[in-house]
Order: structure tokens, then sequence, then C-alpha cells
């Protein structure tokens, strides 16, 4: 599976309460059982009016199903190259 950055433009998503955001995971998770295992969900970044969410997927369609499937727009997908973080530069500091 490639791992996918999903840009989501959902309007004062940022001011939803904590049920509403328990909703909302609910209904992408009904969404994900319908295509697995194509497509799981690992985690995602709320922010005022967007979402950043990282998913895992056979292909790119398949993240476009589930935003069909769930309602909640896919405005941007990106595939993920690699990641990193600050341990990585621990590797040249010996």
């Amino acid at each position: 599976m490639k791992a996918y950055m999903i840009e989501r433009d959902i309007p004062g998503v940022g001011a939803m309460t904590g049920d509403e955001l328990c909703g909302a995971a609910a209904t992408s998770c009904k969404a994900l059982a319908q295509l697995a295992p194509k497509v799981q969900w690992q985690h995602s970044y709320v922010t005022g009016d967007k979402t950043f969410c990282i998913y895992l997927a056979d292909d790119e369609s398949a993240i476009h199903e589930h935003a069909r499937l769930s309602g909640f727009p896919a405005t941007k997908v990106t595939p993920i190259a690699g990641q990193i973080d600050p341990t990585t530069g621990d590797a040249h500091a010996g």
C-alpha cells in the first residue's frame, strides 16, 4: 500500500465539538469498511477549515472512492514519498 496526504476543505471543521468529530469519524469508518482492505485511515489533523488526513491505499482511486462514499471531499491528494522527523538528523551526528 502507498501512503497519501488528503487535504479536505471542510468549512468550520476546527470549531466542531467532540461529539461532531466522533460522528464524522464514524461516517469515515463506515465508508472504510466498505472498501477494506483497499484503504486504511491512519490519522488526521484538524485545522480551522481543513483536515489533513494520512491514509494508506492501494491507489489514488481508492482515496477518491472513500471520499465519494463518506461525503468528505478529497480536495487534494498527494502521494507521500517519505517521512522525516528530528531523529532523522541523528544519523549524521556521529
